[in-house]
């Protein structure tokens, strides 16, 4: 079977942060990207969603984006905002942070979803019985950064001030909530002018691709404005700053479904599915692994890669570092979408599967987003 791995010649997501903060000064970090410096002020604002490949195919709508200098960056696996988020809170690989996926196992409280800190596909909140300290213990960049005397705030949503992937990967630093794309220009430009580190989140541009697809009229009108939203940040760096703009996914239209709810076969032995449309964990029964991993392999051969979880981490999907407690969220058995497919749930998943947009597998065009540095 043809196996994806990880390309050793990209830098990984989660090498950004602790090159920002080296290029600023602040002991304690290493990265194998280099940035010039000595830097003073520095933001590092993830666009969700905007996938390298789709950048490439759409300059006339971001000439901003288009302009800057920059590289080609590798998100590992799975390739979503859970996982991506956690490379740049932590500086980590999934296997090492251990946020495996949109929704994954955890002990005594089954599959949960990391974006909402619930059951998956649905139930009560979790913060309190499932504390997101303990499911990503590892410092953040942000608290370490703090700890070296760095001036650190977040501005995101504020809906997701207290959320538990907020407390997971990004806790240690000033939480700025904002509403609008003015406002977290302004906020970030705040930020930066006092000669802090930020990291800044922008989601819409994700959304809209989820929603209409790709490249669709809806997502190049949204683009431009994420377009506008950099040239605000980047008119407004004063000398010696940095603004980093990355990705935690591209993201690919679908044009093959299967579903796993119809497909009696793929739910034999199983216990829980969890994952997304495009990178699924399957628990198993115990001793049904080989079993499901068979049938996995022969109803998906020409639409997914599947393997067992000691073939995934063995391929290095999830980096060289895995985590025991990492270890036991990984799939039994792990699905990677090939080209345009998806793996949905129709009946346990109908928002998700009904999604034109999907991303999470080992595709370039989910995989590789870009790093651009402007410079004040």
């Amino acid at each position: 079977m043809d196996v994806p791995r990880p390309d050793s010649e990209l830098p990984h997501l989660a090498d950004v942060v602790p090159a920002v903060l080296t290029a600023m000064g602040a002991t304690g970090f290493s990265s194998p990207i280099e940035l010039p410096g000595p830097v003073r002020g520095a933001c590092v604002l993830m666009i969700d969603g905007l996938g390298a490949e789709l950048l490439a195919d759409h300059p006339d709508d971001a000439p901003v984006l288009a302009g800057m200098r920059g590289q080609t960056l590798q998100v590992g696996f799975p390739s979503t905002t859970a996982a991506g988020i956690a490379a740049i809170g932590t500086g980590c690989r999934s296997g090492e942070h251990g946020l495996v996926g949109y929704s994954f196992r955890v002990p005594d409280a089954g599959v949960i979803n990391a974006l909402r800190w619930r059951p998956h596909p649905w139930g009560e909140d979790l913060r309190d019985r499932v504390r997101p300290e303990d499911v990503q213990p590892l410092p953040t960049t942000f608290e370490r950064a703090a700890q070296a005397g760095v001036a650190v705030e977040v501005v995101s949503g504020a809906q997701f001030a207290h959320s538990g992937l907020t407390r997971a990967a990004l806790r240690g630093a000033r939480y700025v909530g904002v509403h609008a794309i003015g406002e977290l220009a302004a906020s970030v430009s705040d930020a930066v002018s006092r000669g802090g580190f930020c990291y800044g989140y922008h989601g819409d541009l994700d959304l809209v691709g989820h929603l209409h697809g790709p490249g669709s009229p809806a997502w190049r009108m949204q683009l431009r404005q994420v377009d506008r939203l950099v040239e605000s940040v980047v008119e407004a760096l004063p000398p010696g700053a940095m603004l980093a703009v990355v990705a935690d996914h591209g993201m690919v239209g679908v044009d093959t479904v299967v579903d796993i709810d119809d497909h009696e076969p793929l739910l034999r032995n199983v216990q829980a599915v969890g994952g997304e449309a495009r990178a699924r964990h399957i628990y198993t029964d115990s001793g049904a692994t080989d079993d499901v991993l068979a049938v996995w392999r022969e109803t998906l051969a020409d639409t997914a890669w599947v393997l067992s979880r000691d073939e995934a981490i063995a391929a290095g999907w999830f980096g060289e570092r895995i985590r025991d407690d990492a270890r036991a969220r990984i799939g039994d058995v792990v699905a990677a979408a090939r080209d345009r497919a998806a793996l949905v749930r129709r009946n346990a998943e109908p928002m998700e599967s009904a999604l034109i947009g999907q991303h999470g597998s080992l595709t370039n065009a989910e995989q590789r987003v870009p790093l651009l540095l402007a410079f004040g």
